[in-house]
Formats: C-alpha cells, sequence, structure tokens
C-alpha cells in the first residue's frame, strides 16, 4: 500500500491511497479527506497514521451515513435489549431531540463540538412545540443515549472513537421539588373517598408505592392478618399493552400497613368481592386490589 497527500483548493489536504483488489487485482484510488490538516507536514502525518490503521485492520472505511441513519439503525437493534417502557424513552429522544439536532451530519465526521453546541441550542429553543429550551436532566439523558449509542457504532466499527465521551452536557439543575402537606394530604383523601381512586391514594401516600406497583398489586400479596403486603411487580405501558414485570433488582419489598388502612382495605375487599358475585365472579387471591370498573 502506497500513498501521498494532495492539496484541493486552499487548505483542503486529502490522502491519496494506491491499493490493490484483492479479487481482481486491479489498482485502485481511494481519497479520504483529511479536515484535521493544518498544512501539508500535518496531511503527511495523517497519511502515516491511516496507513498503519489499514494495514492493523483499525481503520474504518468512510461511508455516508448519517447520524439520523444510524440512530434509527440503533434503535432497531436495542429494542430487542431493553423494556419496552425504556426503548419508548429512547425513540422519543432520538427522534425528538437528537435527530433534529444532529441527524444530518455524516456520523464519521461528528465532532464534540458540534455535540456540545446542540446541547446549548437545546437549552435555549429545543422544545418540539417551539416554546423554550429543555431542561439540563433531560439534555443530560440525551447525552446519556448519544453516548450509548455511538459506543455501539464503535463496536460495529462504524466509527474509530466515541465523540461524545469528549462532550460535556451542561450541569444538572434541579427545581424546587413540590409536596404537599399534611393538610393538603389529608383534605385530599377526604376528597377521595367513596371514588374508585381512594385506595390507590392511600397505598402510594400512605405506603410510598409507586403507580406502576399500586396496579400491580394482587390480593395474593396483602396479608391483612399480619398487617403487611409485599411489592413484587408493576406495570408499565408497552406496545401490546400493558404487561407486569418483576422490581429492578429482582426482588421485592416488605411494606407495613397502618391500621387505618388495613381496615380501608378489609371493607374495599368486600365490596370488591360483593360487586364481582352480582357479575357471576368470585373474588379470588389473583385478582387486583385495584381492579378496574370495566373488568
Amino acid at each position: 500500500m502506497r500513498g501521498h497527500v494532495r492539496e484541493r483548493g486552499k487548505g483542503n489536504w486529502y490522502a491519496v491511497l494506491s491499493t490493490r483488489d484483492p479479487q481482481t487485482g486491479k489498482r485502485r484510488v481511494k481519497f479520504i479527506s483529511l479536515p484535521d490538516a493544518k498544512g501539508k507536514r500535518e496531511a503527511q502525518q495523517h497519511l502515516a497514521r491511516i496507513i498503519t490503521e489499514l494495514r492493523t485492520g483499525a481503520c474504518v472505511e468512510p461511508d455516508k451515513t448519517s447520524v439520523a441513519q444510524f440512530l434509527e439503525r440503533w434503535l432497531a437493534h436495542i429494542q430487542t435489549q431493553v423494556a419496552p417502557r425504556t426503548y419508548g424513552g429512547y425513540a422519543e429522544k432520538v427522534r425528538n431531540n437528537l435527530t433534529p439536532a444532529l441527524g444530518a451530519i455524516r456520523l464519521t465526521k461528528l465532532r464534540p463540538e458540534q455535540i456540545s453546541e446542540a446541547y446549548s441550542k437545546a437549552l435555549i429553543g429545543g422544545r418540539c412545540d417551539g416554546k423554550g429550551g429543555l431542561s439540563t436532566q433531560t439534555i443530560r439523558h440525551m447525552h446519556g443515549i448519544l453516548k450509548q449509542a455511538l459506543a455501539q457504532a464503535c463496536v460495529w466499527r462504524a466509527i474509530t472513537h466515541n465523540p461524545a465521551d469528549l462532550a460535556k452536557p451542561p450541569k444538572l439543575r434541579r427545581g424546587e421539588m413540590q409536596t404537599v402537606n399534611t393538610d393538603q394530604t389529608a383534605a385530599m383523601i377526604k376528597a377521595a373517598r367513596g371514588t374508585s381512586i381512594f385506595i390507590p391514594i392511600l397505598l402510594g401516600v400512605l405506603c410510598g408505592m409507586r403507580r406502576g406497583e399500586i396496579c400491580a398489586l394482587r390480593w395474593r400479596s396483602v396479608d391483612l392478618d399480619t398487617g403487611q403486603l409485599s411489592v413484587v411487580a408493576s406495570t408499565e405501558q408497552g406496545r401490546g399493552g400493558m404487561r407486569e414485570k418483576e422490581p429492578k433488582n429482582g426482588k421485592g419489598r416488605l411494606v407495613t400497613l397502618p391500621t387505618m388502612l388495613v381496615t380501608e382495605l378489609r371493607r374495599h375487599r368486600m365490596q370488591q368481592a360483593q360487586w364481582l358475585l352480582r357479575l357471576g365472579v368470585r373474588l379470588t387471591d389473583d385478582h387486583h386490589v385495584c381492579l378496574r370498573e370495566d373488568g
């Protein structure tokens, strides 16, 4: 393999490589742009590096794949490896934020300063509805997804290095958390009594259970005699509808029930059994505690 450098226009340096096709034996000439070269000497240094990488198999052949095209390919790859809800979050950030900001750039030409510039613009006007910028937390999430995707590009030998490693997302700025006080909580519980959200509110307020955990709670996980319940599952929305999943750590947790909640759950179970009986169904431990009225 031989090569030399050539300048096309002022300051536009290219590596000109002479190779032979391994099948036909015919001579081939390849031009590789050297945008970082500032003069002939640096261009020759880049040429030497490229020749070494080609001989060792570490060089990536330049192609015209855009960042947008690659990210769609990566989404198809990652979909089989994460939960549906996680994939949905990835796809939303890619298509609503990353692709509009960086999608038109050729993957092999993506640079850290372009990524940092995209983050700065997103802070000012990155919302899809055009009403202001994105939060620092959202941009940091974007950065995590981009970094993960480009790491896979390195594995697939689409690029030689990850430009997101050298780009820093904005520092996280946390807003003040909005909470309800004791009086507001009591008022909320009072207003919910007699409605279908009364028990879910009690489980959330008194047991600290998440929405998905409340929806997945079944009577077999509730022991009203000992005043305890086990959180062993959660629900999430996927492409095929709602599904249940285990906790992220693979382990459940035990929650002690206040006396007031035990009383309300006993009353709730009795009312639920009567309602199901009118429908010709017998209440079992496999039924959900917060069963919807549409079944």
